[in-house]
This record gives C-alpha cells, sequence and structure tokens, in this order.
C-alpha cells in the first residue's frame, strides 16, 4: 500500500465500480479524502460515506471515473480550462476538485471566485 490515501481510496472506488459493486470499506482516510468525499457527494458520485473507527464505509452514486491527479500540479486560474480538457472527457461533464488557500473546491467554483491551487483528483 502507497502513502497516498486519497489515490488508494480512488483507485479502490474504481476496481469496485468496475466489479460492479456498490459499497466498499477501506481501512485508512484522512481528512483530505473526507473532503474529496463530501464534494463528490454533492455531486452525486458517491451517495454515502460513513467512518467507523478507522475504517471508511463508502457507497457509490453515479461514477464512471474517478482518479487522482500525479503529481499534485499548482496550477493558476488561467490554465484551469487547460486542465479540465486534459483530464475530463467532455466540457460539462464531471469536476476537477482543487486544493486552494479557501479549502477544497471544484474547478467551477475556483473560476468564479479567480483562485488558483493544487490539482487533487477528478471525478465523472
Amino acid at each position: 500500500m502507497s502513502q497516498d490515501i486519497v489515490a488508494d481510496a480512488l483507485n479502490q472506488m474504481m476496481n469496485i465500480r468496475r466489479a460492479r459493486k456498490e459499497e466498499l470499506e477501506i481501512k485508512r482516510h484522512s481528512k483530505l479524502l473526507l473532503s474529496v468525499l463530501a464534494i463528490a457527494k454533492l455531486k452525486g458520485y458517491v451517495e454515502s460515506y460513513k467512518t467507523k473507527g478507522t475504517s471508511l464505509k463508502i457507497k457509490l452514486g453515479k461514477l464512471n471515473g474517478c482518479n487522482a491527479i500525479k503529481p499534485r500540479l499548482m496550477v493558476k486560474t488561467e490554465l484551469i480550462e487547460r486542465y479540465t480538457k486534459r483530464y475530463l472527457p467532455a466540457k460539462n461533464l464531471g469536476v476537477l476538485i482543487i486544493s486552494t488557500s479557501q479549502g477544497l473546491m471544484t474547478h467551477q467554483t475556483a473560476l468564479d471566485k479567480n483562485i488558483g491551487g493544487s490539482l487533487i483528483a477528478y471525478f465523472y
């Protein structure tokens, strides 16, 4: 198991999706992963998630694909559109999650607030 908890969790989510299952349990989690899952839940990619001690139960929603972005690139506001074209399959399909000085947010919120940051993950 690697040191990147977010990447491990998103890979496990895709493996469960490919196996046509809806729930998974992850042994380790972090505050960053919980924040990413909160945004995914708002957008409908994750139906629910619940922590119990050190484990985390996730129930998938309408998820087609997700992945962590490695290396975590620092992006200026002007370049966010370039990375949406690179990582997302269509113009209005999916969401990039960006870590900014004001917390985690979607790429659309970062564009509206005119804030750059570090790319964390994407969902579609």
